[in-house]
């Protein structure tokens, strides 16, 4: 079946568990006919078999289209009915059907769908528990151990477990289909706009750029500025969009922004996503070591912007074939009241977890590195 868009991605699975209660509501029906007879209490088999058929109604019209808050709350509620119908075995079958395995408990197979619903709704760990309630509802029916309970205990524990993990991943799925939907989206307008911003702003910056370059003075250092503008502008149209909808931002993204003609800026091909104050709390602690570079590194100096997603770990490197720092120097602004470096950068990546290290010597310009665990 084909799920539209906003619609839970589990529903085949639901639709499934609805069949499968069916099914197994129409085997245990047909095994208390079965056996109505040779039962010690009929009339009370009846009555079970009638909770059944009700309840049975009552969840398929919930679990059809199984929209709407409480669901996890519902599914406890069947597995408390479910639970109680295979009680009513202790006074519906005789003793010795009751401690042999040739009679079924009442519900029989039936109560598996309620292992189904606590999968689906909650994930692989509910459905397992969901599954290990049952069972132990079956061995305190029956009152004893054996290799075939047991068995039925593993069957029940495992299928709660793997569907659980399936709903799991296809609602992961239909969240990572949903995000790159949006990213697509955001990206062809940011296109649309790149074009337009192309013809007209970029255009007079590269012809400021090159006519102030061409009369030199002052002209020269509007040419300089605008030259860099530019560049951050083309480095804006160009990269992919900077956040998305479920808090998370493309960190490379909002670093190829800080690219000029003096910072270049290198980042992996595919978005790195990171929450989205990682993100910004990364990109001003680069954005104030590169504003150190333009201060202290010389008027020649040029940086480098590595950022490395490493998977469990995002790691950012600026460096800069500047001056350098002398050994000291770092102390020394602290104590004379610059703070700049002490808690604009390392404050910011120690807030986020993460650590800062620092290699420089006195003519080997300066690399910043910040680890920050994902």
């Amino acid at each position: 079946m084909i799920v539209r868009p906003g619609q839970d991605p589990t529903l085949p699975l639901w639709r499934a568990a609805v069949l499968l209660r069916v099914l197994t509501l129409l085997f245990a029906l047909g095994v208390i006919v079965h056996h109505y007879s040779s039962y010690a209490r009929p009339w009370l088999s009846a009555v079970a078999a009638g909770v059944m058929v009700g309840w049975t109604v009552v969840v398929s019209f919930r679990y059809w289209r199984p929209n709407g808050a409480n669901l996890l709350a519902f599914a406890v509620v069947d597995l408390v009915i479910c639970c109680a119908t295979m009680t009513t075995s202790r006074w519906v079958l005789t003793p010795p059907q009751l401690h042999g395995l040739g009679t079924p408990l009442v519900p029989t197979i039936w109560v598996t769908g309620v292992v189904a619903a606590g999968a689906i709704v909650a994930g692989a760990t509910v459905g397992g528990v969901f599954g290990g309630v049952v069972a132990a509802f079956n061995y305190g029916v029956r009152g004893y151990f054996d290799i075939d309970l047991t068995r039925d205990l593993f069957l029940l524990v495992g299928i709660g477990f793997v569907l659980g993990l399936a709903a799991t991943s296809l609602r992961r799925s239909a969240e990572r289909l949903a995000e790159a939907l949006r990213v697509e989206a955001a990206t062809a307008e940011r296109e649309r706009l790149a074009r337009s911003i192309h013809d007209s702003v970029l255009q007079v910056l590269a012809r400021v750029r090159r006519r102030g370059a061409e009369l030199g003075g002052e002209a020269a250092e509007l040419a300089k500025l605008a030259g860099q503008q530019e560049v951050a502008l083309r480095a804006l149209v160009s990269s992919a969009p900077a956040a998305s909808e479920s808090g998370r931002a493309d960190l490379g993204a909002r670093l190829k922004v800080l690219e000029t003609d003096r910072v270049a800026v290198s980042a992996p091909a595919t978005a790195v996503l990171v929450p989205a104050v990682t993100a910004t709390e990364l990109t001003a602690a680069v954005r104030e070591a590169l504003i150190n570079v333009e201060r202290h590194a010389g008027a020649d100096a040029r940086a480098w912007v590595l950022l490395e997603d490493l998977g469990s770990e995002i790691v950012v490197s600026v460096r800069d074939d500047g001056i350098g720092i002398a050994p000291g120097r770092m102390a020394e602004a602290e104590r004379e009241g610059r703070m700049g470096i002490a808690k604009s950068l390392r404050g910011r990546i120690a807030e986020l977890g993460g650590t800062v290290t620092l290699e420089t010597a006195p003519g080997e310009g300066v690399e910043w590195e910040m680890r920050v665990t994902r």
